[in-house]
């Protein structure tokens, strides 16, 4: 099942369609096709998506959308990842959270975006000690010290 490209046009251009008819608010325009034949989205796609005031992400569902909404509205296809999903909600769901928590104030300080700091997979919470099946498991010593410096060296051994 493919969807028609009509009702799809349609939509874009009920959206954005009186944006694009001027070339200063086009350049601050953005429509997204998601496809798995797409340049995949990452942080850096991300961090280029902050100058566009639209977004327009276009999702297709089982087989996807008549190709010629493309010749109609200029787009960027985008990949998600290597693999493939039966629809475009997901994919549109990670690119509105990776770009979201870029705009200040999102997640309370900019320092909280991850990329940005020294962050490690492994994080560890209170008590210091846990005990399952008899067996003790115990937060680092090294994160227990209030040492920055040596907490951050141990997070980018954590990374290698």
């Amino acid at each position: 099942m493919v969807i028609e490209a009509v009702p799809v046009i349609k939509a874009i251009e009920k959206a954005v369609g009186a944006k694009l008819k001027s070339a200063k608010s086009k350049k601050k325009v953005q429509i997204v096709f998601f496809s798995p034949a797409g340049k995949e989205f990452s942080n850096i796609t991300a961090d280029s998506f902050k100058k566009f005031t639209d977004i327009v992400l276009v999702c297709g569902r089982y087989e996807g959308i008549d190709v010629r909404i493309k010749k109609v509205f200029p787009m960027v296809d985008i990949s998600t990842g290597p693999y493939v999903v039966t629809g475009g909600e997901l994919p549109a769901m990670i690119v509105i959270d990776a770009i979201t928590r870029r705009i200040p104030g999102v997640l309370g300080h900019d320092s909280s975006v991850e990329e940005n700091r020294i962050s490690s997979s492994d994080v560890y919470t209170r008590p210091e000690v846990i005990e399952y099946k008899g067996k003790k498991y115990k937060v680092p010593k090294i994160l227990l010290t209030g040492d920055h410096k040596k907490i951050d060296e141990w997070k980018l051994k954590g990374r290698k």
